[in-house]
C-alpha cells in the first residue's frame, strides 16, 4: 500500500502568458516535502506536463525519493500540451516548433525563475519527455546549451528528422541522457507513421555517443504506454539528482 506520505504534495497551478505562441500555457509546479522558499533548488522541466503528473505520478515518486532515498530535494514544473497540436510543437518539422521552444526559453522559464527558487545553471535544470517529448527535450538542449546540458527521454520519438539534426553536430559532449525504450515498441503507429522505437533510439544512442554525449541506456520489456514509463521515472530521476 502506498504510505500516505507520498501522497501529501504541493502542487501548484499556474498560467503563463507566451506571446511566442499567442496564448496562454498552463504549468504544474511540484513544490517539494520542506519546501521553503529561502533555499534554491534543481528544477525539472516536463512536457506533457499533466501525463507527467496524472499518469506517470512523478510527484508521488519525488516524494518518495526526497523523503526515504535522500534524494536533494527539486522543484517539478509541468508543461501542458494541447494534445491536437502536439507534433506540431514537438517535432522539429512542426510548424509550432521553434515558437514552443521560444516560449520555453523566453517565458516559461523566467517566469517560474521569477517566482520560484529553482537554479539556473545548465547542470542543474533536468529537462524530461516521453516520446516526442523526449526527442524534443534533446533539441531543445541541443538549441540551448547554455540553458540545458540534461535529458530524461522515455522511448523518444527520433524520428529521421531528428536524427539528422542530431547528425548534423559535431561535440554533444556537454550532453547528458538518460534514454529508456521498451522492447515490445518494434512496430507502433503514431499520427505520423508506424516506426520501430527500439532501432530509432539504438541510432540516437549511436549518434549522440559518437558526439561525446554521456548516455546512459536501456531496452526493458515495456509498451510504448505510461504504465512502462512510470515505472521507469524514479531510476531516470535519482540518476541526474542523487
Amino acid at each position: 500500500m502506498t504510505d500516505s506520505r507520498y501522497l501529501k504534495r504541493t502542487i501548484i497551478k499556474e498560467e503563463v502568458e507566451c506571446n511566442s505562441l499567442g496564448e496562454k500555457r498552463k504549468l504544474r509546479i511540484y513544490l517539494p516535502p520542506g519546501y521553503n522558499e529561502i533555499l534554491s533548488y534543481p528544477v525539472v522541466y516536463c512536457q506533457d506536463g499533466e501525463e507527467f503528473f496524472n499518469f506517470g505520478r512523478i510527484a508521488t515518486h519525488s516524494n518518495r525519493l526526497i523523503l526515504d532515498e535522500g534524494i536533494e530535494p527539486f522543484i517539478i514544473v509541468g508543461i501542458e500540451v494541447d494534445t491536437s497540436v502536439r507534433t506540431e510543437e514537438y517535432a522539429p518539422f512542426g510548424n509550432r516548433f521553434e515558437a514552443y521552444c521560444a516560449s520555453i526559453t523566453e517565458e516559461i522559464i523566467p517566469f517560474v525563475e521569477r517566482n520560484y527558487p529553482v537554479r539556473s545553471e545548465p547542470d542543474e535544470r533536468i529537462l524530461a519527455g516521453d516520446s516526442l517529448g523526449g526527442s524534443f527535450s534533446l533539441h531543445l538542449a541541443m538549441k540551448n546549451p547554455e540553458l540545458f546540458s540534461k535529458i530524461i527521454s522515455l522511448s523518444g520519438a527520433f524520428y529521421e528528422p531528428s536524427l539528422k539534426l542530431i547528425a548534423t553536430e559535431a561535440d554533444l559532449s556537454r550532453l547528458s541522457l538518460y534514454m529508456v525504450v521498451g522492447l515490445q515498441e518494434q512496430n507502433y503507429t503514431t499520427d505520423t507513421g508506424t516506426y520501430n522505437f527500439v532501432e530509432l533510439n539504438r541510432r540516437a544512442k549511436e549518434l549522440l555517443e559518437e558526439r561525446g554525449a554521456k548516455v546512459e541506456y536501456f531496452e526493458k520489456d515495456g509498451k510504448h504506454l505510461w504504465g512502462f514509463w512510470q515505472q521507469e521515472l524514479p531510476d531516470a530521476l535519482i540518476h541526474f539528482l542523487k
